[in-house]
């Protein structure tokens, strides 16, 4: 079979080149919902690919190393790396939730409770309003007997948990079949996220393997007179991504590793569990940010106020340490982009897709910044400043 003759006019070429890309716009958007997975297929295989390409290049027994094996490699190591991290902090975050649980229920005893109580209608009644929280009025000389409220809580709390027991057994006896239900919905949704990591390490394989081939088609959908502008965009869409997906990750893993630094060297409970916490939510930049130093100030603040202080400052040296000086290294200039387009596609993200939307705003947005910022340099008028 041979080769259809190629058209004579430029015209028709860029026409006809053109009706593709609209027809790839307009599948990927009747299925724009099964778009998602292949997007984090192929941002896997983006974050992969130098460390193939080394691999690559390597030579063993006289012979270069098939990209195949390569993606193996890196998949192994990346998964002895996730045995070694959960192996140490597995026992750590279970040993400190565990001290969280029972810290939580040694301080909501009856007495503690009834003392809470007794306060509270105090300073209710205090300001004129007629709340008995704990059914007693208060006596005339504005004083409540403690022992005496804390033992008639103490059996009221006692009836209530016997009673809160005897109606969940109704309660699940009634609803067995709802709660087996419940209990194949969530086995069904642990099976489907194991399935999809499975997608996912497949499909970035085969992209990873098949990249050069995958980079000639779409450059053969690209009319000869734009190839050479193509190329120039890629390379800059490359260095805007490059510095915002592999920067982004390891500035979570410094922010994590100097928070539980600061978390250990203050004394502040819960050190291990909530230097992870740090370091999962610096994947959403800004916001992660200041949604983990809550509970950590928090936390601290309950030993003083000192430590507090302490930590809060700590805190902020990480943060300025890596405004003005990880993210200037790791990501580059090219990759920066102003906090309120951030702050603007995090929140879009967040609405549409929620808190996936969050993850892939920001790499969204590094893509667009640089395809606009290009478009804006190349509508210059020679001679203008760029």
């Amino acid at each position: 079979m041979h080769a259809p003759a190629p058209l004579e006019s430029a015209r028709a070429r860029r026409w006809v080149l053109g009706g593709l890309w609209l027809t790839v716009l307009c599948v990927l958007l009747a299925f724009r919902g099964t778009v998602l997975p292949f997007a984090g297929a192929a941002l896997l295989a983006y974050l992969v690919a130098p460390l193939v390409e080394r691999i690559t290049r390597l030579r063993l027994l006289g012979r270069t190393v098939q990209r195949w094996v390569a993606i193996l490699s890196v998949y192994a190591v990346f998964a002895l790396g996730c045995y070694g991290a959960a192996a140490a902090l597995v026992p750590q975050l279970y040993g400190e939730l565990s001290r969280v649980s029972r810290e939580a229920s040694a301080a909501l005893t009856p007495g503690l409770v009834a003392r809470a109580v007794v306060d509270a209608d105090a300073w209710l009644q205090a300001r004129g309003l007629p709340v008995e929280l704990s059914r007693r009025a208060l006596e005339a000389s504005g004083q409540a007997s403690t022992t005496a409220s804390d033992q008639e809580l103490a059996r009221g709390l006692e009836q209530l948990v016997e009673d809160s027991a005897e109606h969940a057994a109704r309660l699940l006896a009634n609803n067995l079949g709802q709660v087996v239900a419940f209990g194949n919905r969530v086995l069904g949704a642990l099976v489907a996220g194991l399935f999809m990591v499975f997608f996912l390490l497949m499909v970035a394989a085969f992209m990873s393997i098949d990249q050069a081939a995958i980079r000639a088609y779409v450059e053969s959908l690209v009319p000869l007179e734009y190839a050479e502008d193509v190329r120039y965009l890629a390379r800059r869409v490359d260095a805007s991504l490059s510095g915002v997906v592999r920067g982004q990750l390891t500035i979570c893993l410094v922010n994590g590793l100097l928070t539980l630094a600061g978390l250990l060297l203050f004394g502040v409970k819960f050190a291990f569990l909530l230097g992870t916490l740090a370091a999962v939510f610096s994947l959403i930049p800004i916001f992660g940010s200041i949604l983990s130093s809550i509970p950590i100030v928090a936390i601290a603040l309950a030993d003083g106020w000192r430590p507090a202080l302490g930590i809060l400052a700590w805190i902020i040296g990480i943060h300025a340490l890596e405004a003005y000086f990880l993210n200037p290294k790791i990501m580059g200039s090219a990759a920066r982009i102003h906090p309120v387009v951030v702050t603007f596609v995090l929140i879009a993200g967040e609405r549409a897709f929620g808190l996936v939307g969050a993850l892939f705003a920001v790499p969204v947005a590094a893509i667009f910044v640089a395809v606009f910022d290009y478009a804006r340099l190349k509508a210059q008028p020679p001679g203008v400043a760029r």
